[in-house]
């Protein structure tokens, strides 16, 4: 079981598909890292070598941020934006879509309403929407 990153791969996936489940990693990024590190991307993690295995891992932790590394530097930025009392911060700071989404529908899953039978989580005819 080859371990990149703080992460074990799944051991019978190719590894074009077991890089993706390094966080900051997708499809894109893991052609690229094979290419530059010279394996086949049809080959089975189950049968990389060590030398191969170390290969990825260099490549992956000099060149690219992933895992704590990028969840921090996400959490930073969003944490700038409050601070600075941006439009984007503010969004953020209430829960709501920061992308221009609209909110009278479709977004319960950001305001925390989420429905799982038709009518929960509604408010009630009372109370002014």
């Amino acid at each position: 079981m080859a371990r990149i990153a703080g992460i074990n791969l799944p051991s019978n996936k190719r590894i074009e598909i077991a890089l993706r489940y390094i966080y900051g990693i997708g499809p894109k990024l893991a052609t690229d890292i094979l290419v530059a590190a010279g394996v086949d991307p049809n080959i089975r993690v189950v049968n990389l070598t060590e030398p191969e295995v170390n290969k990825l891992r260099n490549i992956i932790n000099d060149t690219y941020k992933t895992e704590s590394i990028l969840k921090r530097d996400i959490l930073l930025n969003i944490k700038r934006l409050r601070d600075i009392g941006s439009y984007k911060g503010s969004r953020h700071a209430k829960h709501l879509p920061v992308r221009g989404q609209r909110t009278k529908t479709n977004s319960r899953t950001v305001r925390g309403n989420i429905r799982k039978t038709v009518g929960s989580g509604r408010k009630p005819a009372t109370q002014k929407t």
